[in-house]
């Protein structure tokens, strides 16, 4: 089995399992909406995460109808939006030790939340 990350799918298979034209793919590409790995004889390679964004790129084109612009700005927001998620377990994570240490009067302990990102996809 291979890892979600790891670069193992040629061009062909993503586009016959996603039921796209290797075209697109390469559309994707030059838009900078994928960046799949390359072998040394510059094949291009593609992970399980990276035919997990492709899906939710055609979610977006062909259900919603977002063009390729609006789609950059959803991925854009969707990678800030799993960082800070990220950033908030690792705070959570922090301050569970520091409670357990009793470095911290529980009473006193505050997370603020400092961002608020709301996503409105329009149609038409």
């Amino acid at each position: 089995m291979h890892g979600y990350d790891e670069p193992v799918y040629l061009i062909s298979v993503v586009a016959k399992v996603l039921s796209i034209h290797p075209q697109t793919l390469r559309q994707y590409e030059r838009e900078g909406l994928i960046e799949p790995s390359r072998t040394e004889g510059r094949m291009r390679l593609y992970s399980q995460k990276d035919m997990d964004k492709i899906k939710m790129i055609l979610r977006l084109t062909r259900d919603l109808g977002v063009n390729l612009a609006g789609v950059d700005i959803v991925l854009q927001f969707k990678e800030q939006i799993d960082e800070l998620e990220s950033e908030i377990e690792e705070l959570k994570k922090e301050l569970s030790v520091l409670k357990k240490q009793r470095t911290i009067d529980k009473n006193k302990s505050l997370v603020k939340k400092r961002h608020v990102y709301d996503v409105i996809l329009f149609g038409e």
